[in-house]
This record gives structure tokens, sequence and C-alpha cells, in this order.
């Protein structure tokens, strides 16, 4: 497939009868989120339907990195301190990892994977509100996205997920350069086709789209910054790390993006988080 056309990638996987499709309980989910009479009862009910999903959903609230004080025991407790949007952007993260839960394979690593995923979810919401942003719920669901397209290569290319790893393992490029030489898109690219397919919201496809390279003429920079700052720093500290981000190189626009100073500022960022990082990635259940 190397030197095809890039949008011959996407008309490929436009035929694909098993793409991942939205599940029946998030499309219930943002059918209550849309209806203003709903409360939280109604929403409690919609998600108790899946326990798999509450178990989940109250790992995520009681998560050392969520910093909520107080034990998250119910899921009705939990939509009351979240709130309806935070509580719907943890079902579209989750309800996307169990889209592709079978996925697996020597060379793709799936524990791995999804341990990196999850804690750039976490360690991205922790950066945006310690940030004072307001998107923190939207930046735990980029983080888990993030690296979206990676699976769907694996179960779509796999030959081609193959010649990437060794190409770049020959040296012949980073895993960007390499995807774009074999597939005509990134995994980014690939992931933001998902993501729009589901119809989610425009700043989680961007999310996906620009995490290498965030400095770009959008109205989600500052989203799509935490979420490459948490990516890089996982991989810079070893933990959670994917190897596919083995090359990811931090761009610098991000201080100036999120005003955060300087390298310095990013040190003391890696001091703060480190220990908690580390304390999430020994309690992960995913």
């Amino acid at each position: 497939m190397a030197n095809k056309e890039k949008k011959n990638v996407f008309e490929l996987l436009e035929n694909v009868h098993n793409l991942p499709s939205m599940p029946i309980v998030l499309a219930e989910v943002n059918n209550i989120l849309y209806d203003h009479n709903a409360s939280a009862t109604d929403l409690a009910e919609i998600v108790s339907k899946d326990q798999g999903l509450v178990t989940k959903i109250l790992t995520v609230a009681n998560s050392p990195l969520f910093g909520i004080p107080r034990r998250v025991s119910t899921i009705e407790f939990a939509i009351v301190i979240l709130g309806f949007n935070q509580i719907k952007n943890i079902v579209i993260a989750l309800s996307m990892m169990e889209a592709f839960k079978k996925i697996s394979g020597k060379k793709f690593h799936q524990k791995k994977y999804w341990t990196h995923s999850v804690l750039t979810a976490f360690l991205s919401k922790k950066i945006a509100d310690d940030l004072g942003y307001s998107f923190s719920g939207e930046a735990f669901t980029s983080g888990l996205l993030h690296d979206l397209g990676l699976p769907l290569i694996f179960q779509f290319f796999p030959d081609e997920f193959g010649e990437i790893i060794d190409r770049v393992n020959n040296g012949e490029g980073t895993y960007l350069e390499i995807e774009k030489k074999v597939l005509g898109a990134t995994h980014c690219e690939i992931g933001k086709f998902l993501v729009d397919k589901w119809n989610l919201p425009e700043s989680l496809s961007e999310a996906v789209l620009h995490h290498h390279d965030p400095n770009q003429e959008n109205i989600f920079r500052e989203l799509t910054s935490v979420v490459h700052l948490a990516d890089y720093l996982l991989n810079n500290l070893k933990i959670g790390d994917y190897f596919w981000d083995t090359d990811i190189v931090l761009d610098k626009e991000i201080f100036n993006i999120l005003k955060i100073g300087n390298e310095e500022f990013l040190n003391n960022f890696i001091d703060k988080y480190e220990p908690l990082l580390k304390e999430q990635a020994e309690v992960l259940i995913f």
C-alpha cells in the first residue's frame, strides 16, 4: 500500500463493515444529556445498565489524579459530584475503549497501549485543572482517544502496521514519517476519521489530529497543547509510555500557547506529577 494517496486509506475504512460503531449506552447517554427535563437519576439508570461501565466510571472518579477528596461509591454520587458533562466525557472515552477491547496482538501490546491512553487521559485532565482551564472533561476524553488511530491501523492494515515498525527500527525515519510513506496518512489523521464518523465534538477531533503538532491555527490549541504535554511527559518519565511514541518531540510553542513560562517550569511539572502518575499506574484496572 506504500505511496498510495491518503484518501484511499479513508475510502477503504469507509467500506469496512465491522468498523466500530457508537455503543448503544453512549447514544442513550447523549439523548439524556440533550433532554432538559432529565435528572441525575435518569442518567444513572442509563449508565447502570452496564455494570462494567459503572465500575470504570467509579474508578475514574476515585483516581488520585482526579482530585476528589471524598470517596465516590455510587454512580448517582459520581454524577452529582462530576456533573452531567463530565460524565458524558468519561462515557465517550470508556465506550471507545470498549469498542476496541478485543483488538490485541504481539506487535500491538494492548495492555501497554491502554495504560498509556488512560494515564494520558488522567494527566491531561489534571494539567487542564491546574492551569485553570474549563475544558478538563474534554482534556480527559481527548487524552484517552489521542492514539485512537493505532488500533485502527493494527486491525485493518496489519501488514502495514508491521512494516511501519520494521522501517522505524531500521532507522528509516520517525513513526509519523513512516506512517505517511506506508499508508499515506498518520495515526493522528486516521484517529480523527473515526472520531468524526462517531459525530463526536470538533474539539476532540482536533485534539486527536494535532496531538503531535499543537501549534496549529485552530480554536482548540490550548486543549491540544495540554494533551501534547501529557503525552510527552508520560513518555519522558517512562511511566505508561508506549513504544510508538519513543520519538515524540516536545513542541516548545506550547509554553506560549499555555502561558506556562519555559522548560524550567516543565521540570516543576515533572516533579509535581511523577509521584501521582506512579500511584495512578499502580491502581489501573483497565
